[in-house]
């Protein structure tokens, strides 16, 4: 059986796609070397971007299978290297441009990337079980999406995700674990053990801003802002960072909620953002016979969209924009239209078979 080719083998490698940049490994200069023996035994050196590189198993597994599939190669060795701080710069280079002041990708005019703040009145209605559940199913459906936890003091993301290592960083830019086929970053990643965040507002800022720009996202179709509750620093910050981002509301039947996720919502017309839509979470308790038992009123995510329906109608119609429909699915009442948001948008009925934990 003849050797194969460096154009065979380098072909292969670019199948390899980096878990964490989620490009191929040539691309981001990876590959320092790779050959084949006159025996089919093939030898690659791997350059990661840190010595302690959390998912080096990954890229081993996958440059090994890959270099298998070669007609010609009967076995691989895998060396791992690490990257000098001229090929960091030149990587970083590559993925960012070479732009010294930090950007925003998701504030550009030109940006494709659709921003949802999901955002509450108060807590405790399962605004992050909404936005890592949405999160996890338009992945499923191949959308490319991203979360930021910006509940700074109440962060609650990386366990809902299960993530559990801290994001790997290249000099000054650093790379969003994966989960669920979900880039994520939140200041929880970064504190020990369940140690509380006491920031004051520049601070909350400062962390919203490197979060946005410090980060590499690579190419979201998605990107889902996980609000604290209420109306305070985060939600102004969002509103001067990113301010083509849309508005979610996330509220549970009773009034005393929907009357407090109307005030979330009215942030929009304050800071001129468009408010995609409510989400009715809580609305009723599947029963073992089938039948469904409303654990409250229900009606309080459609007073909330009613509210924001009434104030923005005359804007709407004059802008040409839709408004928000709220519809049931899977006991969200989820905002349809302008935020094509919702699981069923694209596969009817993709919720029932989420399983992920909540609030």
């Amino acid at each position: 059986m003849p050797v194969p080719s460096q154009d065979a083998l380098f072909t292969a490698l670019s199948k390899v796609i980096d878990p964490e940049i989620r490009k191929p490994i040539t691309e981001l200069g990876m590959v320092e070397s790779v050959a084949v023996d006159d025996s089919g035994r093939a030898s690659v050196t791997i350059l990661l971007t840190i010595s302690g590189c959390p998912l080096k198993d990954t890229l081993t597994k996958d440059t090994t299978a890959a270099l298998l599939g070669v007609d010609g190669v009967t076995s691989v060795d895998v060396t791992l290297g690490v990257m000098s701080d001229e090929q960091r710069t030149t990587l970083r280079t590559t993925l960012r441009g070479d732009n010294p002041e930090r950007e925003i990708p998701f504030a550009k005019p030109n940006s494709l990337t659709r921003v949802y703040c999901v955002a509450s009145g108060k807590g405790g209605v399962g605004k992050s079980s909404v936005t890592v559940n949405l999160a996890a199913a338009m992945a499923k459906d191949g959308v490319r999406v991203g979360v930021v936890d910006a509940d700074v003091y109440g962060f609650s993301v990386p366990r809902m995700l299960g993530v559990e290592r801290h994001p790997t960083q290249v000099d000054d830019m650093i790379l969003p674990p994966l989960a669920h086929g979900v880039k994520v970053i939140s200041i929880g990643m970064f504190v020990p053990g369940n140690q509380p965040v006491v920031w004051r507002g520049p601070m909350l800022h400062r962390a919203l801003q490197q979060f946005l720009g410090d980060v590499f996202w690579g190419d979201l179709d998605v990107l889902l802002l996980d609000l604290p509750p209420g109306t305070g620093d985060i939600a102004i910050s969002v509103a001067q960072l990113i301010p083509n981002a849309e508005i979610l509301v996330v509220t549970t039947p009773q009034k005393a909620a929907s009357e407090v996720a109307e005030r979330a919502g009215s942030i929009a017309m304050q800071t001129h953002q468009q408010s995609a839509g409510v989400i009715e979470n809580m609305s009723w308790l599947d029963l073992p016979d089938g039948t469904r038992h409303a654990i409250c009123v229900a009606g309080g995510g459609q007073a909330v969209g009613d509210q924001r329906v009434d104030a923005r109608q005359d804007v709407a119609h004059r802008a040409g924009s839709p408004v928000a429909v709220v519809r049931i699915v899977e006991g969200l009442a989820v905002a349809l239209g302008a935020a094509r948001v919702a699981v069923e948008d694209t596969h009817p009925g993709r919720g029932e078979d989420l399983e992920l934990p909540h609030e």
